[in-house]
């Protein structure tokens, strides 16, 4: 769970093109792709970011969401955001289980 200001910090997820191999991403003769790309672009602009050793404040788990204080098994159960710790719900009446 994130909060509204820091779901602006989140990062974009890296995924290939579904259609690179269909028959829709043909040249207009029909003879080949039209762009013969390899490598994914958004792979080599990232910044390179450890995420060895990063561990939620409450449980000590290790967190692999970049940026996060606590894991989402902790920010469920006390309602706050993961990010920067704020509480987002009540869960005062709540029974926040994670089975």
């Amino acid at each position: 769970m994130v909060c509204g200001d820091c779901e602006k910090k989140l990062t974009k997820i890296v995924g290939v093109d579904p259609y690179r191999h269909k028959k829709t991403n043909r040249a207009a003769d029909g003879s080949g792709p039209k762009t013969v790309t390899t490598k994914n672009r958004l792979i080599g602009v990232q910044k390179k970011t450890s995420i060895v050793g990063v561990r939620c404040k409450l449980c000590k788990q290790l967190i692999h969401q970049p940026g996060s204080h606590y894991c989402s098994t902790c920010a469920y159960q006390k309602g706050i955001c993961a990010m920067c710790g704020k509480k987002i719900i009540n869960t005062k009446g709540l029974r926040q289980s994670t089975t």
